[in-house]
């Protein structure tokens, strides 16, 4: 018998505790980054990095415990408030990784009724946090009120020390200030309340403070004042129109409160009146910095979002309005390898730049998301086109800015334009589309895309079938079909693929079902569900044939995919040699290498995997491989001369590697013929309906 190879031993044995310290660790860092980027953490990434990572472990035990640690999991919410991720979508990006983590967590899939203790240990980390942040809020408010109770205490102690201090301030205020008895009788007034009612003192100190007020506003502000005297007001502050001594209305403000002994009784009322100039303003500030990015000082998405509809509705019929989303590409890289605060010094050149670029033109420059920005011009006879404006905003972003001296940043950016959208588009129906767009701009690898109304109604489609996806697999729609491997007329294997049967759409085949799994992060474990339902099914057939399983990127560099692969060899009584997973070449030569060392190991535990999608002849240099599946867009172009040539070379080199070759996509028997003269080895397609036994076609 041939001693196992060193390798694989030392993989037999390597503890699955620390495979699942790994994981946990890797879970915790990415918990820590998404956190990150909701609140500010006072604390170093460490530290929050190590943080998680504890109550990772202890919601892992919490579900695992029977019944759930309810307990635990409301404590490690209310630590998340403790270590201040109190931000808007804090705990949204927190339950949606701990969500995925959960499901896909090896050690829980024995547990009885997983998802049912998921959510409950979810839900009591919700209440946890919940909990924990009403009493943080709780807390802080308590503390304000007893800030100031306190500076009120003082200020009365100080007002009966400081009487000599008083007076001065009274006859020099410039606002208008009114010394009264508790029912309102103006005992004294300042100069400054005269001159606003055009009064002399004399005159006011013989009149009610009531008399001054407009009479429709008489009794609220009289109820107010009785109010403030029961003491169940601590401060009056209203608005409230004033009668000058030409009958003439001015809106001012009151600022009332009670003069008390020394034993608390109330005595008098103080009220200051002043015009609405200094309120007004402080609103402004304050309006200002609610709708405001604090970073750039540009408008935020609220600002921006408000203003649309009326921009919309002002626009002029004959031009109408032009939104431009521009989304920076890779920001994070700047972020993680020059720093924080010199991203956001970028941030605000890049603010800086979009002004410049739109300086000449009436537009509306906002901060849409962390490294998104959106453009709404309003044109005019004389707006230059789209293609101009894009062309100044790229280059004006590309001009690298020397943000510490050092460091010259450029940046490059995704431009979604909406050129001209109907005027009864509704603000969250237009930035649906420009971010639509530029998702799109970015999929493509392109730089900038109009907005296309038969694209945004396809896109939406997508996201509507990615959105109900985990659902469909979950209610058995989702199924497991095979289609046979030609092998020169004879069925040499069958590939397992996903089909779905959609109650509306119809039967959607496996490419579409891979593409929507990995819009929703269900790549890995929907592939890893396909390679054992299509292993077990296959044994119960007896059939006798190699089974060819394409992974997903994320399966193929799963640190888990040797152990799953083993697993599912060991459940069947599969013999190695007759599973083929398919390697992506991409991931095979990703620099991580985590694909490469996975299919080495499997070559050693006698799997023979495949190589699909192969383009060029590296992947073949790196590792072993039993056989290869052309890359589809080279295989439909094959009658194209250079085309050919390649496919010539690529086939003899795979040979010269001992792997066979695959073509999937065959139609017709010549085209089966054209392969097989130039060395196709397995072929597949509707040229080959037979499947073997009752196994069912997808």
């Amino acid at each position: 018998m041939t001693a196992p190879h060193p390798r694989d031993e030392s993989s037999r044995k390597r503890p699955s505790a620390d495979r699942a310290a790994r994981r946990l660790g890797t879970l915790a860092r990415k918990w820590g980054y998404l956190v990150s980027t909701t609140a500010y953490l006072p604390h170093t990434p460490e530290e929050i990095e190590r943080e998680l990572a504890a109550l990772v472990r202890t919601l892992f035990a919490a579900v695992a415990s029977d019944p759930p640690d309810l307990g635990a999991a409301a404590a490690a919410g209310g630590r998340l408030v403790e270590l201040r991720c109190v931000g808007t979508d804090s705990l949204r990006r927190s339950l949606e990784v701990l969500g995925k983590a959960l499901l896909r967590e090896p050690e829980l899939r024995a547990v009885d009724g997983v998802a049912e203790r998921i959510v409950l240990v979810l839900g009591a980390l919700s209440a946890g946090y919940a909990e924990m942040l009403r009493e943080d809020i709780q807390k802080r408010q308590e503390g304000l009120s007893r800030a100031l109770l306190k500076v009120e205490q003082e200020t009365r102690q100080k007002q009966v020390i400081t009487r000599a201090q008083f007076e001065e301030v009274f006859a020099g205020s410039a606002s208008g200030v009114a010394l009264t008895e508790l029912d309102g009788r103006v005992l004294r007034a300042n100069a400054a309340l005269a001159k606003t009612l055009n009064r002399t003192p004399a005159e006011i100190a013989s009149m009610s403070l009531f008399d001054l007020v407009h009479p429709e506003d008489v009794e609220q502000l009289r109820e107010s004042y009785r109010e403030l005297v029961a003491g169940r007001l601590h401060r009056l502050r209203a608005g409230r129109r004033l009668v000058g001594k030409d009958g003439e209305p001015m809106w001012a403000t009151f600022a009332a409160s009670v003069i008390r002994d020394a034993v608390g009784k109330p005595r008098q009322l103080l009220t200051l009146v002043d015009d609405d100039t200094e309120v007004s303003l402080l609103q402004r500030r304050l309006s200002h910095q609610a709708l405001h990015d604090v970073l750039t000082g540009l408008p935020n998405r609220q600002f921006f979002s408000t203003r649309l509809e009326n921009l919309l509705r002002e626009a002029d019929p004959a031009h109408g309005v032009t939104l431009f989303h521009v989304d920076l590409d890779g920001f994070s890289r700047i972020n993680g390898g020059l720093g924080q605060d010199l991203g956001d010094r970028v941030l605000r050149a890049v603010a800086a730049k979009l002004k410049t670029v739109f300086e000449d033109e009436k537009a509306l420059i906002a901060r849409l998301g962390a490294d998104e920005f959106g453009v709404l011009v309003q044109n005019t006879a004389d707006t230059p086109g789209v293609v101009p404006l894009v062309r100044r905003i790229t280059r004006e972003l590309a001009e690298a800015e020397y943000v510490d001296g050092r460091h010259g940043v450029g940046v490059s950016a995704g431009i979604g334009v909406v050129h001209r959208p109907p005027r009864d588009i509704t603000p969250a129906e237009l930035l649906r589309a420009s971010d639509l767009t530029v998702r799109r701009v970015q999929r493509s690898g392109g730089q900038w895309a109009l907005f296309d109304r038969q694209l945004d109604r396809r896109d939406r489609h997508d996201f509507g079938l990615a959105a109900s996806l985990a659902g469909a697999w979950e209610n058995g729609e989702i199924e497991v079909g095979y289609r046979a491997l030609d092998g020169g007329g004879a069925v040499a294997g069958v590939e397992a693929r996903l089909r779905w049967n959609h109650a509306i759409e119809g039967v959607l085949p496996h490419d579409t079902c891979v593409r929507l799994a990995a819009e929703t992060g269900l790549a890995l474990p929907l592939g890893t569900w396909l390679l054992r339902t299509a292993a077990e099914r296959l044994a119960a057939s007896g059939i006798a044939l190699p089974l060819t399983v394409e992974l997903t990127p994320q399966q193929a560099a799963d640190p888990e995919l040797v152990g799953e692969i083993r697993a599912v060899l060991a459940d069947t009584g599969l013999p190695p040699d007759r599973l083929r997973p398919g390697f992506p070449a991409p991931s095979l030569l990703a620099p991580s290498g985590d694909a490469a060392d996975n299919l080495k190991v499997l070559a050693e535990i006698g799997v023979r995997a495949e190589i699909h999608d192969l383009a060029d002849v590296t992947c073949l240099t790196e590792v072993p491989a039993a056989a290869v599946r052309l890359a589809p867009h080279l295989a439909e172009r094959r009658e194209h001369p250079l085309v050919e040539r390649t496919l010539r070379t690529l086939i003899e080199t795979a040979h010269l590697a001992g792997a066979a070759v695959s073509v999937t996509g065959v139609t017709t028997p010549a085209e089966a013929a054209w392969w097989r003269e130039r060395g196709g080895d397995l072929l597949s397609g509707p040229a080959f309906p037979a499947l073997p036994g009752d196994l069912p076609a997808c």
